[in-house]
């Protein structure tokens, strides 16, 4: 989930920074979705850490992404927001993991929800870059998917098997506006 909020126009190096990341973030999407794919029916120790571990990669993302918008004197805040959200979120899926799978899902679904708002507010802020469409339209799923994964706590056989495909989805999203934001460079080196 990335995120940043203010006005200034982004950069030329903006977009080739933005696709690399997107890049990494749909492989990393993808692959830890199939794990927990796999364990998804019990919260084992796999299942826990990879809980765990989705979040931290997403504050890694925000770190980079942070570092590329200030060196380009782009914005920040909404980056900020998300690398604190996705820390929060890494502590209390921990904590959650220890508590059975309806737990984690409550925990995952406010991340979602919150995470969501702010990547949905991000690719609003950007969308004069190419590529933000996807970004938008992910944060508005992500918004209503937190909703159904709290739903989904309060079932008699809750399983992880709906936070793999909310993964995989987003990685998707990603994989969208990384192949976006490629045309978009090819079209403006072919002008140049």
């Amino acid at each position: 989930m990335d995120a940043s909020a203010s006005a200034p126009a982004p950069t030329a190096s903006d977009p080739a920074a933005l696709r690399r990341l997107y890049f990494l973030r749909f492989a990393f999407a993808a692959v830890w979705a199939v794990l927990l794919f796999a364990s998804a029916d019990s919260l084992d120790l796999l299942s826990a850490t990879l809980l765990v571990i989705y979040p931290l990669f997403d504050v890694a993302c925000a770190v980079v992404d942070v570092r590329s918008a200030r060196a380009n004197r782009g914005p920040v805040r909404g980056l900020c927001a998300n690398i604190a959200l996705s820390t929060l979120t890494a502590a209390g899926l921990a904590a959650a993991a220890t508590s059975g799978i309806p737990a984690v899902l409550r925990v995952w679904g406010v991340w979602a929800v919150t995470a969501g708002l702010v990547q949905l507010i991000v690719g609003v802020l950007r969308r004069g870059m190419a590529g933000q469409w996807p970004m938008i339209a992910s944060g508005a799923v992500s918004t209503l998917a937190g909703g159904s994964f709290t739903a989904r706590a309060g079932q008699d056989n809750a399983s992880l098997s709906a936070l793999a495909g909310y993964a995989f989805l987003g990685g998707v999203f990603f994989l969208v506006s990384a192949l976006r934001l490629g045309q978009a460079d090819k079209a403006n080196r072919l002008a140049s």
